[in-house]
């Protein structure tokens, strides 16, 4: 027996054109996480509510000064760092 993908996908189709709006809300739920569990679990991730530490305040006051006495390190000159060019980058994404 073989096994027919457009087959299953029409049944598919099928049967989601059948569910009522709350079921349908819940697949479509299901099949996110099933596609792209990483969007769905930083879609989900709680808000990062706690307060900024007095030690978090001075860390970004001193890399604020810092940028101000030297100037930003280019993309390209970190990339280099790993052997790697934007067109590399660009190419990765259009393998996805």
């Amino acid at each position: 027996m073989s096994y027919d993908l457009a087959s299953e996908k029409q049944q598919a189709h099928e049967l989601i054109e059948r569910l009522p709006p709350v079921q349908l809300a819940a697949i479509a739920g299901l099949l996110k996480a099933m596609v792209d569990p990483v969007s769905l679990a930083t879609d989900n991730a709680p808000v990062d509510d706690e307060p900024e530490t007095e030690e978090e305040r001075r860390a970004v006051a001193e890399a604020k000064r810092w940028l101000q006495l030297r100037p930003g390190i280019p993309f390209e000159e970190v990339l280099a760092d790993f052997d790697l060019k934007v067109s590399d980058l660009e190419n990765s994404k259009e393998r996805k």
